[in-house]
């Protein structure tokens, strides 16, 4: 019998560097009004021109959600127009227009003394929201950002962040194929005080995984993040940054606490069930910010 192929995410998010150039273009000649002007066309040419990525939100719409087929139809023109919003937002915040956004925060008492403190920290995200855009609120602490990243997606924005003078700022730590040197680049990121920032939902070839429930069906995680994330010992924060409004976001915090294990629980398994609890309970209040293009779930 031919194995199915697993349900893995190539290594390159949508809309890379031709995506951004274009974006950051408009927004500098004729401002963001006309960039999400723009967006209307672009979300349209998607649906017919990017074929898998629009079977896999159909699939979202129709089988996690439950939605008819006419609301379906929507709800894929409207998940584009929010991934274009959402690459809008973050090309403008990166490029000093911070100051045109609202920003709220849902950050508990024990996050901020986390964030305030001399303590690295591992801060968990998803491809859900819009995350990048929060990064100038770290800032404010003075620590610094490293963000960890497939090697081939950094490679796809690192002449926008060059360009935009953000390379030192993002500080990436890139994964390369048959390499482990990112390993000690999070450690030493850590014991410096900083910030190591990952995505936990994209699995990658020959990455291990485990499979959860989620939105109330089975799907794989990667367990990289969450093995790293126990074998350092560092605070874990889990972090998600939600559009709510027009240039409006809300950033959701959530420190992980360790349960009271029983049996053979081990702590990457229980740091990963606890993300996905924060990252479900968050997704079903905006399922239309979910941006895996690919077969998600099993």
């Amino acid at each position: 019998m031919k194995k199915e192929p697993r349900n893995e995410w190539s290594g390159k998010s949508r809309g890379g560097a031709t995506g951004y150039l274009i974006f950051v273009f408009i927004i500098k000649r004729a401002g963001l009004r006309a960039a999400y002007a723009l967006l209307s066309f672009v979300a349209l040419y998607f649906i017919p021109f990017a074929p898998r990525a629009t079977a896999s939100v159909w699939r979202y719409s129709r089988t996690i959600l439950g939605k008819g087929r006419a609301a379906s139809v929507l709800f894929v023109y409207r998940n584009y127009l929010n991934l274009g919003i959402s690459l809008i937002d973050k090309t403008a915040v990166s490029a000093g227009l911070g100051d045109r956004f609202l920003f709220e925060f849902d950050e508990p008492a024990n996050v901020s003394s986390i964030l305030s403190g001399n303590s690295g920290a591992v801060i968990i995200g998803a491809h859900f929201g819009n995350w990048e855009v929060g990064a100038p609120y770290f800032g404010k602490y003075g620590k610094r950002m490293r963000v960890v990243m497939m090697d081939a997606e950094f490679q796809s924005i690192k002449k926008v962040l060059e360009e935009q003078k953000q390379l030192d700022a993002f500080s990436p730590i890139p994964i390369k194929d048959d390499s482990f040197s990112h390993i000690f680049e999070i450690r030493d990121a850590l014991e410096r005080g900083e910030y190591v920032a990952m995505q936990g939902d994209r699995l990658t070839p020959n990455g291990k995984s485990a499979e959860v429930e989620f939105m109330g069906r089975r799907a794989l995680f990667p367990l990289g993040p969450f093995v790293l994330a126990a074998r350092f010992g560092y605070p874990v924060i889990f972090y998600f940054a939600v559009r709510s409004g027009l240039r409006k976001y809300r950033f959701h915090f959530s420190l992980y606490e360790p349960a009271k294990r029983q049996g053979t629980v081990r702590p990457e398994t229980d740091i990963l069930n606890s993300y996905t609890a924060y990252l479900e309970k968050t997704v079903k209040a905006s399922p239309g910010q979910w941006y895996n293009f690919y077969k998600f779930w099993l």
